[in-house]
C-alpha cells in the first residue's frame, strides 16, 4: 500500500515557500499563492509563528531567523564543518576576490558557502541561492555526472523559457546572450579539470571553478573564485586563480577523506561493541537555545490553530541534520525526535516527495533543496536587522527606548534603535557616538574585553567628568567593570548626561564573546536606581538571549555583519 503523505505539513512547506518569494506578505496573498483556503493559511501560519520561523506584525508576515536551522541541518549533514566555511574566508582573504562553494541541486546550482569581497562591486549571491548550471561554471563541473534522464529534464525546462521562475536569484533586467552550449563546456571541463565563467550570469562577472571530490572520485563541492572584467579578464584570472585553486581543492578533500574514515571507525567500533566518544563538534552552539515550542503543550494552548503534524514533520527535518556521511535510519530518526516510527515515515516520505529527502532504502539523507525555504534571503541580514524586531518587542514591553550598541574604540556606536513616543524622551539615533566608560553599554563592552585590552582603552582616553556624577577615578572605575563582567550588567545614573538613567546587558556570539549591549535607557525620576534596575533587568536579559538565538542560528554557517 502506498505510503500517505502528510498533507499538514506539505501546506506548512508551501507557505513558507510562497512567503521566501514575498517576504511581508499578508495571509490573503499566501491563499492566492498557495491555492490554500483562508482558514488553512492562518493555521499554518500560527503553528510557524508558535515554532519561531514565521514573525507577525501587523497583517504583515516574515520570515525569522530562527527559519534558517532547517537549512543549517542541510549544511551539517552535508559535511560543511567551520572549518571547511573558514578555509573559505581565508582563501577569499588570500586572493582578494570573491570565493564561494556550491553542490548541484537537482539540474541546478546552489550556493553552501560564500565569502564575498567588500567592494563596489561586488557578488551578492548569498548562501541557499540557486543559478542554473548553463549560466555559471560550477554548471559544467556538475552536469558531467547528468543521466540522460537529468539532460532531457533540463533540456525541457530551458525550452520551456526564461529561467527567472525557477532561479529567483538571477539578475533582474534582459537575459545575457546565449551561453556557450552545455554539452560543450561539459566537454571542455573534462578535459582541463575546471570550468569558466565568461560572464555568463551578467556582463562583467567572470569566476572559475574547479571541482572537490569525495573518497569515491564524485564531485561533492565546486570551489569558484569570482572577479569582474575591470579587474582581469576572464582567461587571465583563470590563469591566477587555478593553481591556488587546486591546491585548495585537495586539502579539502583529505578533510572529506579524514571525516570519512573517522565515520567508518566509529561505525567499525560501534558494530564490534566499542564505545566511541565523538570530538566535540566545532559549529555546535555552546549555549542551548531556548526552549522550542512543544507540540502537545502547544496543540493544548492553541487547539484547532496549531498543526501538531505541521510541527513534528519540520522537527523530522530538522533531524536530518544529524544525517552524517551515508544518512540516518528510520530507527535513529523516531529516536531523535521521539516520535514513534510510522509517524517518522510518514513526515520523511512527504520530506521525499517535496524534494527536501532523499532514501536510499536503507537511510535517509537531506537534499540541499532545503535551503530554498528562506535560507537565502535571511542570510543575507546583518546584526542590527536581527537585532531590530526584538528592540521594538522590548520597548512595547516596557514603554522605553530601546537600544544595541558595538564597541568602536574608546566610543560605543548605536547600530540598531526603537523609539518610543513620549513627551520626554532619549533623542539618539542610529551612528550615535558616546564615550563608553560613563555609559551602562559602554561598561558592559569594556567589561567584556580581556584585562589588558580593557586596560589600553581607558588609558588612551582618560576619563573626565560629564556631569556631577560622572565616575572618573580609576580604581572605581575598574570595580564597576568587574562587577559588570560578573553580574552580567552595569547601570549609570545620570553620569553621561544630568537626568538620564540607563541599565544594559552583554549581547554574546556562539563562543560567548560579547559583541553588543542591549540596553533601555529613561528619565532619572525620583526612585532609587535599585528600582529602576529590577524592574528593566528581566526583560532586558529576555531580550538579550532572544538576539543571540537569532544570531547563533543565522551566523552558524554564515558571516553575520557586524557594523
Amino acid at each position: 500500500m502506498p505510503e500517505e503523505s502528510v498533507r499538514p505539513l506539505e501546506r506548512g512547506l508551501a507557505v513558507l515557500r510562497a512567503l521566501t518569494l514575498a517576504d511581508g506578505a499578508r495571509a490573503g496573498d499566501l491563499v492566492r499563492a498557495t491555492g490554500l483556503a483562508r482558514a488553512t493559511v492562518d493555521r499554518v501560519v500560527a503553528t510557524l509563528a508558535r515554532l519561531g520561523y514565521v514573525r507577525v506584525r501587523g497583517q504583515e508576515l516574515h520570515l525569522a531567523p530562527r527559519l534558517m536551522e532547517l537549512g543549517n541541518a542541510y549544511l551539517a549533514a552535508s559535511g560543511l564543518t567551520g572549518e571547511v566555511a573558514a578555509r573559505t574566508a581565508r582563501l577569499a582573504d588570500e586572493l582578494d576576490e570573491s570565493v564561494s562553494l556550491a553542490v548541484p541541486d537537482g539540474d541546478g546550482v546552489r550556493f553552501v558557502t560564500q565569502a564575498a569581497r567588500r567592494r563596489a562591486m561586488s557578488v551578492a549571491f548569498r548562501i541557499g541561492d540557486l543559478l542554473p548550471p548553463e549560466r555559471c561554471a560550477p554548471g559544467a563541473l556538475f552536469a558531467a555526472a547528468w543521466d540522460e534522464d537529468r539532460w532531457a529534464a533540463w533540456r525541457a525546462r530551458v525550452a520551456a523559457g526564461p529561467a527567472r521562475d525557477a532561479f529567483p536569484a538571477l539578475p533582474p533586467g534582459p537575459a545575457a546572450t546565449p551561453p556557450p552550449d552545455l554539452a560543450a563546456r561539459v566537454a571542455r571541463s573534462r578535459e582541463t579539470g575546471w570550468a569558466l565563467d565568461d560572464q555568463l550570469i551578467e556582463p562583467g562577472l567572470i569566476a572559475v571553478a574547479v571541482p572537490v571530490r569525495d573518497t569515491a572520485g564524485r564531485v561533492r563541492y565546486a570551489l569558484s573564485a569570482v572577479s569582474h572584467t575591470s579587474r582581469h579578464t576572464a582567461d587571465d584570472f583563470a590563469t591566477a586563480m587555478l593553481p591556488r585553486l587546486r591546491a585548495e581543492a585537495e586539502r579539502l578533500e583529505g578533510l572529506a577523506g579524514a571525516e570519512a574514515g573517522a565515520e567508518a571507525e566509529a561505525e567499525a567500533g560501534a558494530g564490534q561493541g566499542v564505545e566511541t566518544e565523538p570530538d566535540p563538534d566545532p559549529d555546535a552552539d555552546p549555549g542551548a537555545l531556548p526552549p522550542r515550542a512543544d507540540p502537545v503543550a502547544a496543540k493544548a494552548e492553541l487547539g484547532p490553530g496549531f498543526l501538531q503534524s505541521l510541527a513534528r514533520g519540520l522537527a523530522v527535518l530538522r533531524a536530518l541534520g544529524e544525517a552524517r556521511g551515508d544518512g540516518l535510519a528510520l530507527t535513529g530518526i523516531a529516536a531523535a525526535t521521539g516520535l514513534p516510527r510510522a509517524t517518522a515515515r510518514r513526515c520523511l516520505h512527504t520530506l521525499e516527495q517535496e524534494g527536501y529527502a532523499a532514501h536510499d532504502g536503507r537511510r535517509y539523507r537531506p537534499l540541499p533543496r532545503i535551503l530554498e525555504l528562506g535560507h537565502a534571503s535571511l542570510s543575507r541580514l546583518g546584526f542590527a536587522e536581527l537585532a531590530e524586531p526584538h528592540l521594538r518587542d522590548l520597548a512595547d514591553r516596557v514603554h522605553q527606548s530601546a537600544s544595541v550598541t558595538v564597541l568602536d574604540g574608546t566610543d560605543i556606536l548605536y547600530v540598531a534603535r526603537a523609539a518610543t513616543v513620549r513627551v520626554m524622551s532619549v533623542r539618539i539615533t542610529v551612528g550615535t557616538r558616546f564615550p563608553a566608560y560613563p555609559t551602562a553599554m559602554g561598561r558592559v563592552l569594556l567589561a567584556g574585553l580581556p584585562a589588558g585590552e580593557r586596560a589600553r582603552l581607558l588609558a588612551a582616553a582618560p576619563p573626565r567628568a560629564l556631569t556631577g556624577h560622572t565616575v572618573t577615578d580609576p580604581d572605581a572605575l575598574a570595580r564597576i567593570l568587574d562587577r559588570a563582567e560578573s553580574a552580567g550588567y552595569a547601570t549609570a545614573d545620570q553620569e553621561l548626561e544630568e537626568g538620564l538613567r540607563s541599565v544594559a546587558v552583554p549581547v554574546r556570539d556562539a563562543a560567548g564573546r560579547v559583541v553588543a549591549a542591549l540596553n533601555v535607557a529613561q528619565h532619572a525620576g525620583p526612585g532609587p536606581l535599585a528600582l529602576t534596575r529590577d524592574a528593566l533587568l528581566p526583560a532586558l536579559r529576555e531580550t538579550a538571549a532572544a538576539i543571540e538565538t537569532d544570531l547563533h542560528t543565522a551566523a552558524r554557517f554564515n558571516t553575520v555583519r557586524l557594523p
